[in-house]
């Protein structure tokens, strides 16, 4: 039996801000939803949302024998994370303008299960983050670390929704698990819904057809007609990712900045005006932003939407 305490005292060491712990079971009941939010189309044509569905909503399907599930956060909030002001430059999300975060949580996390002294050849913990079909928002709010916002994102009390995630399914109980959140969670607020440049928080769930996120970030958009026309109407300046539902947040607005040096902005969106971007050879791009989120869509993308 793993100790709490001891967990997210690891956690913490490794540079996570959050670490809650719940027990693995089956969400049916958003298993249901999810699959009438494929049923509407929404998933804009992101054919892995459709696959592994029923692992998604049960952690026993991607490790038999699982238990309990720890999940970490850890904040990215910088200086980009709160908008653009009237500056006419394009704009990146700001998680993209670090390093790529799969490679940094998934390394806190197996510092974290090393602490622990967990190993893969002996007490069983496979790490998770965004990645693999696995319920990561849901699961936090079991953990207690937040609640899902009317941004769909998970969201902190303490800090807001700019957060990352990372889990560790293990294959033991542990001493202690955290009760569900149970806070007021957006309350009345509906700002982020008003101020979606594209409509695409709905009230059964965020559109993708119309997300920027999606337009600017997954691949091949315009295999998908309703995408196509959007895109090709209008990503509110956005090149790589969208902040706009995360900006007018009441809890991002309060939500202190990131400490972890691992998540340090490696470039300043203001800084680099579309002319820049669209002089860029692909060396240079490799060479400054390869290692960054911004190399899911690549400089051929970038430029395409500049043109637009």
């Amino acid at each position: 039996m793993l100790q709490a305490r001891e967990i997210k005292q690891a956690a913490a060491a490794a540079g996570f801000d959050l670490c809650g712990i719940c027990r693995v079971r089956n969400f049916s009941a958003e298993q249901t939803f999810f699959e009438g939010w494929l049923e509407r189309g929404f998933d804009g044509g992101l054919g892995y949302l459709r696959r592994n569905v029923e692992k998604r909503f049960s952690p026993a399907e991607l490790m038999p024998g699982a238990h309990s599930v720890v999940v970490c956060g850890v904040s990215y909030k910088n200086d980009t994370s709160l908008g653009y002001g009237d500056t006419a430059v394009p704009k990146v999300a700001s998680y993209a303008c670090s390093g790529d975060y799969h490679v940094a949580v998934k390394e806190m996390l197996y510092e974290t299960a090393a602490r622990l002294g967990l190993k893969e050849d002996g007490t069983g913990f496979r790490a998770f983050t965004d990645t693999a079909p696995l319920l990561e928002k849901r699961l936090a709010c079991e953990a207690g670390l937040g609640f899902i916002g009317r941004n769909t994102l998970l969201v902190s009390p303490r800090y807001g929704s700019f957060l990352l995630l990372g889990e560790l399914v293990v294959d033991v109980p542990v001493d202690t698990y955290d009760r569900p959140y149970e806070g007021i969670g957006c309350g009345a607020c509906r700002r982020c819904v008003e101020h979606c440049p594209a409509g695409a928080l709905t009230g059964e769930g965020l559109d993708a057809r119309r997300c920027i996120s999606r337009l600017t970030v997954e691949p091949h958009p315009e295999r998908v007609p309703a995408l196509a026309q959007r895109i090709g109407a209008s990503t509110a300046g956005w090149i790589f990712g969208c902040d706009d539902c995360q900006n007018v947040c009441p809890y991002n607005l309060r939500a202190p900045f990131f400490a972890n040096p691992r998540f340090r902005p490696l470039f300043s969106p203001a800084d680099m005006p579309a002319c820049r971007w669209l002089e860029m050879t692909q060396a240079e791009f490799d060479a400054r932003f390869g290692a960054t989120p911004m190399a899911r869509s690549g400089l051929a993308r970038i430029k395409e939407l500049l043109r637009r």
